[in-house]
């Protein structure tokens, strides 16, 4: 099939978006994720009355959801396309979840989607940095994402970065980004690395909002919301990773 013609990814992620956000729709008017808890408090906006209880920092995470189509509609043809179209998108009603209700349960979704994008650009680079095949991804993949699952069952508060899980999660991206600039150095392929610098850069100033949100930027009743300024930013990371790993191809010997 010629990759310019194959409409599965965008159907997938079209799908994907569409019964992930048709649940949460669902979810939050009939309450199924439980009553507010507070799980959002810690960042910043003011819980609203209303079915949703953070706006600004609901509705940016559509953010992902844009992206994860723009990844599946490109003109790429890399493997990982339809999986990592589908990730992204989840990112957003993921986070939603818990930014809308302030639920439990809608908490544990939210770092679920976090550790699924940190675990898979983690599993890739590992694929690719030891030359090794899928079944080497699929391992580390789910490894990562227990990994994070594990650590998140810590629930004594850290400093700057709040609980261990969010401590996995960074890991996990630190890792993924290291051995993305090792695998650039290395030379083995050709691609355009300024969009994984890029990237990096984008989710460098997306954590620097992040944290400043816990502070001196934060306006608890403010429709701009910098924790919503985090979404956009780590959506654009995420596109932008996916252009460098659609750049990338096998340098032919001798090149």
């Amino acid at each position: 099939m010629n990759v310019r013609n194959d409409r599965r990814p965008i159907i997938a992620a079209a799908l994907t978006a569409v019964v992930s956000c048709g649940l949460l729709t669902l979810a939050i008017a009939r309450g199924w994720l439980g009553p507010d808890v507070g799980r959002g408090n810690t960042f910043c906006e003011a819980a609203r009355a209303g079915l949703v209880r953070q706006p600004a920092n609901t509705f940016s995470n559509l953010g992902f959801v844009v992206a994860g189509l723009l990844i599946a509609a490109g003109r790429g043809s890399k493997p990982i396309k339809t999986a990592m179209a589908c990730i992204v998108v989840l990112l957003g009603p993921g986070s939603a979840a818990m930014h809308a209700t302030q639920s439990a349960a809608g908490g544990d979704l939210d770092v679920l989607s976090m550790y699924l994008i940190a675990a898979f650009a983690f599993a890739y680079a590992v694929m690719r940095w030891r030359r090794a095949g899928w079944a080497t991804m699929g391992v580390t993949f789910a490894a990562g994402v227990a990994g994070c699952e594990l650590a998140g069952l810590w629930h004594e508060p850290i400093p700057v970065v709040m609980y261990a899980g969010n401590v996995a999660f960074g890991l996990l991206l630190i890792a993924a980004a290291a051995l993305e600039v090792a695998i650039i150095r290395r030379g083995d392929t050709r691609g355009r690395p300024r969009f994984a610098y890029a990237s990096i850069g984008a989710m460098l100033v997306a954590f620097g909002v992040w944290n400043a949100t816990q502070t001196w930027l934060c306006d608890p009743h403010s429709l701009l919301q910098g924790h919503a300024v985090w979404h956009v930013l780590s959506a654009v990371a995420a596109y932008l990773l996916y252009r460098y790993y659609d750049s990338e191809n096998p340098r032919p010997p001798g090149g």
